[in-house]
């Protein structure tokens, strides 16, 4: 088995495949790639046993199909060295030997038994939904759902990106973590089929690093446990949490009569700025709304610390005072993108919304929700 490949390219499939691989694993297979040659076609791939990312490359210059396993961390760590150069792999997979060959030297290392390397989870056929979608649809719902994905052992439905399908709605990513909400909708697609489940968040975030990569289409299949992503050069099986998803659309006001429109990075950078006087503890932040303009402020009563800040806004409804954890509200601001954003109130006692005001696609919609706080002074 034996094939010529650029360094640079063979390291940015490298750095990037290696984000499945764990720190510490159960199984010494799963610290290895998988390196499979099958006619022209070099597949590169690892493992978490729970994901699987695979890339190809089509080579020019290569003999003999094969497989074997190689030490991730060893490989990266010698061909990050390089500068960009054809290496030439030699591979005696009998005796497992290795041998790279470049312009000024050659490295030998030793490999695995290819056939102890798991095999990906397949797509159960009779359960087979399956759907296509442009790649930049995929990848801007999870930028714009995946910060608030929660972190519950008690409760794991909650620790990923529920995705809903269907010919009618098209496609909505939803995640939350109990304080805040975030739905994303598109419905500048063609479905055929329907289907929903929960990604959970590291193949979620192994998609946003695979994504921005792909301008092309991105096809989903998907049964009761199992998806499987893949694009031109990139194929991602995982694992999906089983369960139900809560109700989230039971925890949206639907009812809010007030609304105040303020510019997004004014907001922002005063929430930044008046955060840093907030109690360490909870992050309190105090919001009033009034009729031309917004008091921010904060205050660390332990310390004597306090600060706000007034800027313009517009608003209709009437006055209102309410309080949120600043870490969430900025989090919320800096994941929009318009230049404007409008919040949504009915009561201090529950939950604000916050939308997009400007945004240029009449087919997106965004939703974040927060859920207020007690204001204790």
């Amino acid at each position: 088995m034996n094939f010529v490949i650029s360094s640079s390219d063979l390291l940015s499939s490298l750095q990037l495949v290696s984000k499945v691989i764990k720190s510490k694993n159960t199984q010494p297979i799963l610290d290895n790639f998988l390196f499979k040659l099958e006619q022209d076609t070099l597949t590169i791939t690892a493992s978490d046993l729970e994901s699987t990312l695979s890339t190809k490359h089509v080579l020019s210059n290569y003999s003999e199909e094969g497989s074997i396993a190689i030490d991730a961390k060893r490989l990266i760590d010698i061909v990050k060295e390089f500068p960009d150069q054809p290496i030439t792999f030699k591979i005696d997979q009998t005796n497992r030997n290795i041998d790279l060959t470049t312009e000024n030297g050659k490295f030998s290392v030793v490999g695995v038994d290819a056939s102890d390397f798991p095999t990906p989870h397949q797509i159960v056929s009779e359960q087979r939904h399956a759907f296509v979608f442009k790649s930049d649809l995929v990848l801007e719902g999870i930028n714009k759902t995946i910060f608030a994905v929660a972190n519950d052992e008690l409760r794991p439905v909650m620790n990923g990106i529920f995705i809903q399908i269907s010919p009618e709605a098209g496609i909505k990513f939803v995640a939350t973590d109990s304080h805040k909400l975030v739905r994303y909708t598109r419905t500048d697609v063609e479905l055929n089929d329907e289907g929903s489940f929960i990604l959970p968040q590291k193949p979620a975030s192994l998609l946003r690093s695979i994504l921005p990569k792909e301008k092309g289409e991105l096809r989903l299949e998907i049964d009761s446990r199992n998806a499987i992503f893949s694009t031109e050069h990139y194929t991602l099986v995982c694992r999906l949490i089983e369960g139900t998803y809560p109700n989230y659309s039971a925890v949206i006001p639907a009812q809010n009569p007030i609304q105040v429109t303020v510019d997004r990075l004014d907001f922002y950078n005063s929430l930044k700025r008046v955060s840093a006087c907030s109690s360490q503890a909870s992050n309190l932040i105090r919001i009033d709304f009034m009729t031309n303009n917004t008091k921010i402020s904060a205050q660390d009563i332990d310390f004597s610390i306090a600060g706000h800040e007034t800027i313009p806004s517009t608003m209709n409804g009437e006055d209102i005072t309410i309080g949120f954890k600043s870490l969430f509200l900025i989090e919320i601001i800096n994941n929009l993108t318009t230049p404007e954003v409008s919040v949504e109130l009915s009561d201090p006692a529950r939950a604000g919304i916050i939308i997009p005001k400007g945004g240029e696609n009449p087919a997106e919609d965004t939703l974040m929700l927060l859920m207020p706080m007690m204001i204790t002074y």
